[in-house]
Order: C-alpha cells, then sequence, then structure tokens
C-alpha cells in the first residue's frame, strides 16, 4: 500500500513540475511570438506596466519575478523595419541612447543571428531613479513591424538571473510571418 501512496505522490510532482515549465512559456498578445520566462515568472497588469514605464512608449506586454526587479518586456512597434536597414537602424540606436539615457555603459552592441533571424543585441548598464539598470535589448523586423524585447534587472540582482534570463532570450520563436 504504501508503495502505491509513493507512486502516486511522484506522478503528481511529475505533473505539477510539468505544468510549472508549461506555465513560464508565455506569448506575446496579438503575435505568433513566444517565449520562456525564469521560474515564477508572471504577466505585469497594465497599472504596473503604467507604474514601471511611465511613458506613453510602454511596452504592450511584460512579465516578470515577484518583486518585478527582474522583467522581460516584449512588444511589436508599428515601426516598418526593413532586414537590409539593421545596420542603420542600429547605428540611430546607439547614438539615441548615449543621448538620453543616464550612465549608459555598453557591455555589447552588434547584429546577431538566432535561429535564422538577424536582431539587433544592446547589452548595457544604465542609472535608474532607485537602482542601477542592467538591460539586453533585442530588436528585429516581424510581421512588417518592429519586433522589441527588453531584458532587465536591476544591476545587483543581475548576476543571480543572468543564466535564466540568458536561456529565456534564446527561446524567443517566431511563428511564420
Amino acid at each position: 500500500m504504501k508503495s502505491w501512496i509513493a507512486t502516486l505522490c511522484l506522478a503528481m510532482a511529475s505533473a505539477l513540475a510539468g505544468t510549472a515549465v508549461n506555465a513560464a512559456t508565455f506569448t506575446v498578445p496579438g503575435t505568433n511570438v513566444s517565449f520562456n520566462a525564469p521560474s515564477g515568472f508572471t504577466p505585469l497588469t497594465a497599472d504596473e506596466i503604467s507604474q514601471k514605464y511611465p511613458s506613453n512608449r510602454a511596452p504592450s506586454f511584460v512579465v516578470g519575478n515577484a518583486r518585478r526587479t527582474t522583467t522581460i518586456a516584449a512588444d511589436l512597434k508599428p515601426n516598418e523595419l526593413p532586414k537590409d536597414k539593421l545596420p542603420q537602424v542600429q547605428a540611430s540606436f546607439e547614438s539615441v541612447f548615449e543621448r538620453v539615457v543616464p550612465g549608459i555603459d555598453w557591455k555589447e552592441k552588434k547584429l546577431i543571428d538566432m535561429k535564422g533571424q538577424q536582431w539587433i543585441f544592446f547589452e548595457m548598464t544604465s542609472r535608474a531613479v532607485d537602482s542601477d539598470i542592467y538591460n539586453i535589448m533585442l530588436i528585429t523586423p516581424h510581421q512588417g513591424k518592429m519586433l522589441v524585447f527588453n531584458f532587465n534587472s536591476t544591476k545587483s540582482e543581475f548576476p543571480a538571473v543572468e543564466k535564466e534570463l540568458r536561456k529565456s532570450l534564446q527561446s524567443i520563436a517566431l511563428g511564420s510571418e
């Protein structure tokens, strides 16, 4: 009898573990873009998004940890982004960021290929009102628009979440256009 209960408990634990993994897979609303977020990440509410991004350019979809100190934002911006213009767009973003992002410290800025898709890749730190921030930003053309991902964390928390954020970044999947 005890082995039957143990087997049932193991089966339930396996089922729950499988559910937790699936719960961390998100699809960006209104798109065919999906990604896996670190365990425990949940969508931010509209109020949380407006508090975290107090501009009219806030992303449409954000997931984050319980304290909201580490987040992944995704948005399909209406701007057209031709594939052959990525180097020029990258240079424009760099120039704008250097003028408007307080205390920007570039770690990397390059074009990358991820699963056959060209992306602009930025990695940087910057100062914010209450804490220094570590950002990894990806930009690519998708569905005739500009797809933007922003992985950010407080600079002090980043070392503890870096591995999971980089796994999440690699999990981005673009459905067919």
